[in-house]
């Protein structure tokens, strides 16, 4: 699970690539963790793509959270880390060995349908406080055996009873925390950190000038344009997804 030997024109794309995904992330609600996945894997195989990409999106996702603190709901927030630690620890220990990409994506790709074309009868997700436990037992799960945790968060943010600061700010703490419990999930299966220092380091660099950015631009813009903007690339992700099972068939 290494990481090939990179040129600095791969280093400056992949950095300039991580710049635009936190604005836009910060901007829409998701999408850029997707556009940094995809643009990392041209240089980066699977595996240790998925170690790389997290430990790039714990810095992305805490500035982000920092700059919109005012806004956690700390009430969603903890059942969220409880849940998502015994993901993340079931996932590893019991599952990643046996568990490929097909099955757990299928699931994401189901709630995301029912996001973006259920009819307007029925409900959206809204999940009380407390069962957030249950959104970060699936987060964690997905995020050990997918790499990209934006969708499924976004499926569960995708109401009309927060404001778009408090979207960012809590999909951004609860993005960072599971990003964060991939680290010791991903020394156990296998991958260096230390090895890969240097590159996570100018990454994370380059994810902190686009959160600041983005966060400047989230104020600009009004609720009702956030949602339209969410939505568009919700279903971008949607297609991106279908994709990935199409290959796995």
């Amino acid at each position: 699970m290494e990481i090939p030997e990179l040129s600095w024109l791969a280093i400056a794309v992949m950095c300039g690539a991580v710049i635009i995904a936190s604005v836009i992330t910060s901007v829409t609600g998701m999408a850029g963790g997707i556009l940094m996945f995809a643009a990392m894997s041209i240089y980066i195989p699977l595996k240790p793509l998925i170690a790389t990409h997290g430990a790039v999106q714990i810095f992305n996702n805490a500035t982000r959270t920092w700059y919109l603190r005012k806004h956690i709901h700390w009430q969603k927030c903890w059942p969220f880390i409880v849940g998502a630690t015994l993901g993340t620890v079931v996932t590893t220990v019991f599952i990643a060995e046996y568990l490929g990409e097909f099955y757990p994506l299928l699931l994401l790709v189901g709630l995301t349908i029912y996001t973006l074309f259920k009819p307007k009868r029925l409900p959206d997700i809204k999940v009380a406080d407390k069962h957030f436990v249950w959104v970060g037992f699936a987060t964690g799960f997905i995020g050990i055996t997918v790499g990209v945790i934006d969708p499924i968060l976004a499926v569960f943010f995708m109401r009309d009873d927060l404001s778009k600061e408090a979207i960012i700010a809590n999909k951004s703490m609860m993005q960072a925390y599971t990003h964060l419990t991939k680290i010791p999930a991903f020394i156990y299966l296998g991958f260096s950190f230390i090895d890969a220092f240097e590159l996570i380091l100018i990454l994370s660099l380059a994810g902190v000038v686009g959160a600041k950015l983005g966060v400047w631009l989230l104020d600009k813009i009004d609720n009702q344009l956030f949602f339209k903007l969410m939505r568009f690339t919700l279903f971008l992700a949607l297609i991106k997804m279908l994709y990935q099972l199409y290959s796995l068939l």
